[in-house]
């Protein structure tokens, strides 16, 4: 749905941004080791029960890290679930909780949310934040991942981010 009072904010600087990227740092490192301990649980139950080889390896851990597949595999899973995280909150609402924290928002210039796809594709081209990089080149006010999806992140007045929830009404 489109609001139009959201099209007309200001469109946020570098600095706010990675104000933003500090807060949300350490959430993405939570939903890493809570991801972590889950795919760890799930790997050694699949040893226990034998469908899954321990390749002479005496502990599961020794197993999930040297062994080039298993250890790929577990590291695509932790970037997706950390990507997820991401691609979740701003196809829902617009916001991570840093970005709440510091009345961000991302969306199209229009006013309108991400879909999922597009909020996929902006976390790879965000490229671990270095696209933000872009911003200190151009007059915009656009990263690498603004340009690429065609969206935009936004500072929010206070009443607005007050308003807002989850869902991003």
């Amino acid at each position: 749905m489109i609001n139009p009072e959201h099209a007309n904010f200001p469109r946020a600087t570098f600095f706010r941004r990675i104000g933003a990227m500090i807060y949300d740092a350490m959430l993405a490192v939570a939903v890493y080791m809570f991801a972590g301990a889950i795919g760890f649980g799930i790997f050694f139950g699949l040893t226990s029960i034998g469908l899954v080889s321990m390749n002479g390896y005496e502990h599961v851990s020794d197993a999930l890290n040297s062994t080039p597949v298993y250890s790929g595999v577990y590291q695509f899973y932790l970037a997706c679930c950390v990507g997820g995280f991401y691609a979740l909150f701003w196809s829902r609402g617009g916001q991570t909780l840093g970005m709440r924290a510091w009345r961000l928002k991302v969306q199209h210039p229009n006013g309108q949310n991400l879909s999922f796809i597009t909020a996929c594709a902006r976390v790879v081209w965000s490229l671990l934040g270095i696209g933000n990089l872009y911003i200190l080149l151009n007059s915009e006010k656009l990263a690498l991942q603004d340009k690429l999806t065609q969206s935009e992140v936004v500072v929010l007045s206070v009443e607005a981010n007050q308003m807002r929830n989850w869902h991003g009404a």
